[in-house]
C-alpha cells in the first residue's frame, strides 16, 4: 500500500473510531458489555484482518498497514481485541490455516509460560494454563504458540475449550486466566519459518507498542485543547511558560514513541524484528510514565476524575506498559543482544538501522 493509500486508510480509520468509540461506549465496555457495533464495523470494513491476502478474506495489507490501524485503536482506547486479532490472524495465516471470523485473542502471552500440544487418539490436545490472556473470555477463539515433540506450533482452540478465569487490568479490559486440560483444538499445523516460543510476546509488544504511541497521542491532544481552554489569572494557562515547557516534553516523548512503533512495524516486514520491537516498547515505557504525569498536572483535578475522557489513556498506557514485556524486560533483551554482538559492533549496528 503506498503512502497516499496508507493515509486514506488513517482517515477511514480514524472516522470510525471518532464516529463508534464514544465515552459511553468506552464505559459501557469497561462494565463488562461487548461493544458488538464497533466489532462489527470494524469486520465490515476489513480492518481486523489487514494482513491476510485477498484471497483469504483479509484487506491483502502489510505490518505498515496494520499499524495504522493499531494505532488509531490506541488513541481512541477502542475496548475491543482488534490488535490481538490481527496477531493472531496473521500467525494462522503463516501456518497455512483457516483464519475464523470475530475477535481472537493470544496466548501465552508471558513468555515464561508454555503449553504443550499431543495428540491423542490421532486428534490434538491441548494442556497448560495461560494467564493474563486479553479477553480471553470474550473473544470467540484462541490461536497459541504451543510447543510439539520439539516443534513450534500454531494451534486454534474455541472459546470454550479453555476454564476461563476472570479478571481485569487497570484500565478495565479483560485479562483472563485459561485453564487447558486435555483440551481439544480445531486446527494446528507448525508455525511459519522465523515464529519462535516467543512470538507472541514479541508481536504483542509490537502491537502494544503501538497502541502507547496513540494513546499518547491522545493525551497531547487532549492537554493542548484544556491548556488553550482552561483559563486562570484573565488568560489561557497555555500562555503561561510553565504549561508550554511541560508540553513541549510531552509533545517531544509523544513523537520519539511514535516514530520507535513506526519503524519497529517496518522491520516487521523485513525480517526478525525483535531489536526494533525491544526499542518501541522501551521507548513508549518511558514515554508513558512521563507523559501521564504531565497531562494529568496540566488538567490539575479535573483530570483525576472518572467523569473526565482523559484517565481512558492513561489507565491503559499504565497498563499497555507491563504487557508483552515492560520496558526492564526489552532493555535486558537489547543489552543481550548488545554484549553477544560485542562493543565494535555497536555503532555499526546501529547507524546500519
Amino acid at each position: 500500500m503506498t503512502t497516499e493509500l496508507r493515509t486514506l486508510l488513517g482517515d477511514t480509520v480514524t472516522r470510525l473510531f471518532t464516529d463508534l468509540c464514544t465515552k459511553e461506549l468506552i464505559e459501557s465496555a469497561e462494565k463488562g458489555a461487548w461493544p458488538e457495533k464497533l466489532w462489527r464495523a470494524l469486520e465490515e470494513g476489513g480492518l481486523t484482518l489487514p494482513l491476510l491476502s485477498e484471497a483469504r478474506g483479509g484487506a491483502g495489507g502489510v505490518w505498515r498497514d496494520a499499524h495504522v490501524v493499531v494505532r488509531a485503536a490506541g488513541r481512541h482506547a477502542a475496548p475491543v481485541p482488534l490488535a490481538e486479532t490481527i496477531v493472531a490472524s496473521g500467525l494462522l495465516a503463516g501456518a497455512g490455516l483457516d483464519v475464523p471470523l470475530g475477535p481472537l485473542t493470544l496466548a501465552p502471552v508471558h513468555r515464561d509460560e508454555r503449553l504443550t500440544l499431543a495428540r491423542v487418539s490421532g486428534a490434538w490436545r491441548m494442556r497448560g494454563t495461560a494467564s493474563r490472556v486479553p479477553w480471553g473470555g470474550a473473544a470467540g477463539h484462541v490461536v497459541i504458540v504451543a510447543d510439539a515433540d520439539g516443534r513450534t506450533m500454531v494451534a486454534l482452540a474455541a472459546r470454550e475449550a479453555a476454564r476461563v478465569i476472570p479478571d481485569r487490568n487497570l484500565a478495565l479490559e479483560p485479562r483472563d486466566t485459561l485453564v487447558f486440560d486435555d483440551a481439544p483444538v480445531l486446527a494446528a499445523a507448525p508455525a511459519a519459518a522465523g515464529i519462535g516460543a516467543g512470538a507472541v510476546t514479541l508481536h504483542g509488544a509490537l502491537v502494544r507498542a503501538a497502541q502507547m504511541a496513540g494513546a499518547l497521542d491522545s493525551l497531547l491532544e487532549q492537554s493542548v485543547r484544556y491548556a488553550t481552554e482552561r483559563r486562570q489569572f484573565g488568560r489561557p494557562i497555555g500562555n503561561f511558560q510553565a504549561i508550554q515547557h511541560q508540553l513541549a516534553v510531552l509533545a517531544g516523548h509523544a513523537a520519539a514513541a511514535s516514530i520507535a512503533a513506526e519503524r519497529a512495524f517496518a522491520a516487521a516486514e523485513a525480517g526478525d524484528p525483535t531489536f526494533e520491537v525491544a526499542v518501541a516498547k522501551v521507548r513508549a515505557g518511558e514515554a508513558a510514565g512521563i507523559a501521564a504525569a504531565i497531562a494529568h498536572q496540566v488538567h490539575g483535578a479535573i483530570g483525576f476524575t472518572y467523569e473526565h475522557s482523559l484517565h481512558f489513556a492513561t489507565r491503559r498506557l499504565w497498563s499497555w506498559r507491563a504487557e508483552f514485556g515492560s520496558e526492564s524486560y526489552w532493555a535486558e533483551e537489547l543489552g543481550r543482544r548488545v554484549t553477544s554482538r560485542g562493543a565494535d559492533r555497536l555503532w555499526p549496528d546501529l547507524t546500519a538501522r
